[in-house]
């Protein structure tokens, strides 16, 4: 979270207005959520890397590590679809029969778990080029114009801050239980790791009171202000989203 955070401040992009990177985003999820193919799920992975990869400047490799991250769970997921467990061998494309218990996929199945993967991954993809590409506060600014509820998008920043705190001490206890050797063994791992749980909760939670006293002492009234810098807004970008928008959909509409 950390390294997304600074490649939001420092990438190529931080100079283009906030909505036009939330409003590229946004419609290529909602065209890649709604495909009928798998081509356009592809197209649109392909299309947020080189966004993210050459017009942004961000490496590839930074790219292809957040890719990862939900590919177990998506893994996880598709295999539940796809694969079924029946007494009935009748109806499977590939399947393996062990005592009387049918273990495969059937073709329709398989496809659906193929168009959910690829969807998931687009959608993913387009999120990242928004995370890597525009700072929270941005963000927050464009739901203000959207007419967000303020309580929503105070939660969101409240919530995105604890992150980095969660993890900065979930870090600082697990340092000082290495050192202590308290990862040596099994035993001592499981023993480690639930006095971690037990105080990261306890330290987070007085964490969360001293950043309450904090914004307080700031003259908090009940709702967080933040600062942005002014971005000119670019026609030429709102054509270029027109441009990369309309085969998209237009290759939906082929494909249903």
């Amino acid at each position: 979270m950390t390294s997304i955070d600074c490649y939001a401040y420092s990438n190529n992009l931080k100079t283009v207005h906030p909505v036009e990177k939330s409003l590229f985003a946004m419609i290529t999820m909602v065209v890649c959520l709604t495909s009928p193919t798998v081509i356009t799920p592809l197209i649109i992975v392909a299309l947020m890397a080189g966004g993210i990869i050459f017009k942004a400047g961000i490496p590839a490799r930074i790219f292809v590590k957040l890719m990862l991250v939900p590919l177990s769970f998506l893994l996880i997921s598709v295999l539940t679809i796809a694969f079924s467990i029946s007494t009935n061998p009748s109806g499977f494309w590939l399947a393996q029969t062990i005592n009387g218990v049918t273990v495969g996929t059937r073709y329709p199945d398989l496809i659906t778990a193929v168009h959910l993967f690829l969807r998931s991954l687009g959608a993913v993809s387009c999120l990242y080029f928004l995370a890597l590409t525009t700072p929270m506060t941005e963000l927050i600014t464009v739901l203000n114009k959207m007419m967000v509820p303020v309580i929503i998008t105070e939660l969101m920043l409240l919530i995105y801050r604890f992150i980095f705190v969660f993890m900065e001490t979930a870090t600082t206890i697990r340092r000082a239980q290495l050192s202590r050797s308290g990862y040596v063994s099994m035993k001592s791992s499981y023993r480690s790791l639930s006095r971690l749980f037990s105080a990261l909760l306890g330290k987070v939670f007085v964490k969360s009171q001293e950043l309450y006293n904090s914004m307080a002492a700031r003259c908090y009234t009940g709702e967080i202000k933040v600062l942005t810098k002014k971005h000119p807004v670019n026609l030429s970008n709102y054509i270029i989203i027109i441009g990369l928008e309309l085969p998209l959909i237009l290759l939906n509409l082929l494909g249903r």
